[in-house]
Order: C-alpha cells, then sequence, then structure tokens
C-alpha cells in the first residue's frame, strides 16, 4: 500500500549535534571564549528551535521560513550569553544548519530504498536549506517537500495531509520515516504510515526527550539500510 517514503531530516537523516558543535567550536575559537561548550550551546540553539516554530503553529505570527528562525533565535543564545562578533561570522553560523552532516548509514541506506520507492523530505527545513544540505551530503531526494510547501510546521496535521495531497496520494500510501516518537504519532494520527529509525546519539547518548510517545510503528530499525531490508530493498 505504501506508495512513497517521506523523510523527517534534522536528527533521522542527519546528525545536527555533532555538526552545529563543530561549527560553534570554530565560531567561538577566535572570539576566545573558551567558556563557551560546543555541544552544550548546540543543544540551547535547537532548545529554541520548537518555541520559534510554534509562534508560527498557533498564528500569532505568519509562516517563518526556517533559515530566518534560526537566525533570530541565534542572535538570541548569543545575546543571552553576551558573545560579540562580526555580523558576517554570526551570519555564516546561522546558515551551519544548511551545513550538517548525514549520518554514516543514510547515502546508502536513501540510495537502496529510492530504488523502490520515490523518497521525499517531509521537514520543517525550508527549500534553500534543504537542498544546500543535500547537495552537500549527497542526498539522492526525488523532491524537497515540507513546511515551506505546506505552509505550517509539524506536527500540524496538514503538515502531514499537505505533503500528501501534493503527492496526489491517500494518506495512507505516505510513510513517514523519523527517528522521533512524537513525528510518527503526529503522521499516524493523520492517516500516514510509521517507520521509526533509532538514531541513540542523536542527543549525544541521552535518552530522547520525546521516547514516552513511543507505539508500535509498522516498521522498526536500526539504521536506513536495515529498513531497506525489511521493505524488500
Amino acid at each position: 500500500m505504501i506508495k512513497v517514503l517521506a523523510f523527517d531530516v534534522f536528527g533521522t537523516v542527519v546528525d545536527w549535534r555533532s555538526s552545529i558543535a563543530r561549527e560553534a567550536a570554530a565560531f567561538f575559537s577566535p572570539l576566545g571564549r573558551r567558556d563557551m561548550d560546543p555541544a552544550a550551546f548546540a543543544d540551547a540553539w535547537r532548545g529554541l528551535y520548537q518555541p520559534a516554530m510554534e509562534e508560527c503553529r498557533s498564528g500569532r505570527r505568519a509562516y517563518t521560513r526556517l533559515d530566518v528562525l534560526n537566525r533570530e533565535t541565534l542572535d538570541t543564545l548569543l545575546a543571552q550569553h553576551d558573545v560579540h562578533a562580526d555580523d558576517m561570522a554570526v551570519a555564516d553560523l546561522a546558515m551551519a544548519w544548511r551545513r550538517l552532516d548525514p549520518w554514516p548509514d543514510v547515502v546508502a541506506g536513501l540510495t537502496r530504498l529510492k530504488a523502490r520507492f520515490p523518497i521525499v523530505t517531509l521537514s520543517n527545513g525550508n527549500v534553500a536549506l534543504i537542498l544546500e544540505m543535500a547537495r552537500r551530503g549527497g542526498l539522492p531526494w526525488d523532491a524537497i517537500l515540507g513546511a515551506e510547501a505546506t505552509g505550517v510546521y509539524k506536527p500540524m496535521p496538514q503538515a502531514y495531509l499537505g505533503t500528501a495531497e501534493i503527492l496526489g496520494l491517500a494518506p495512507e500510501e505516505l510513510c513517514l520515516v523519523a527517528a522521533h516518537h512524537s513525528d510518527l504519532a503526529a503522521a499516524r494520527a493523520s492517516g500516514l504510515r510509521t517507520a521509526y529509525v533509532d538514531r541513540p546519539m542523536e542527543y549525544g547518548g541521552r535518552p530522547a526527550p520525546d521516547r514516552g510517545a513511543a507505539q508500535e510503528w509498522e516498521y522498526r530499525a536500526g539504521s536506513l539500510e536495515e529498513l531497506a531490508e525489511q521493505m524488500g530493498c
């Protein structure tokens, strides 16, 4: 029944924490800010992600691209830590979310899955962000969809239903592949099929904050290559 696989990106396909920590270390080094822990900074920046999108989900703010929200939340975080840097350096760091590294299994796994299914993104990232990330990391998407295509951020139902509609599919013909139980739960509530991929190092080995939302998903795998095996790819 599944006709297309749609992928969450941040955490599922790419390792945002290690990548942002690497970029933060390079940013803070010439400033002499040895007090700034790069991994903790990555966690704090990611912690502002959902509140920024909630302003759009709630209707208090019109849909705003994630690139813009990332710059705003970065400015907030730097101000909180009294960090002063050249605007060009700050602008470059704000775009670090376009330079996230894929997990080691991803390119091979996506390639195998793509041999049988169209593969698209269903991400909160905007098109330019996901496009640059894909070219840098060799991610072979058939289409880049998600928040900018539907005009809403996950986990609003229209994020999932709108993606299915764009693809000309019934919701049950679209399968969300994600490392986040909360994302999968929202997709299932909208009628999509679900595939969970375990990413134990997404939060540096700490338990995932949404582990309480776990269910019996249609598929469960430890990597995209294992998922491809389960799906007969």
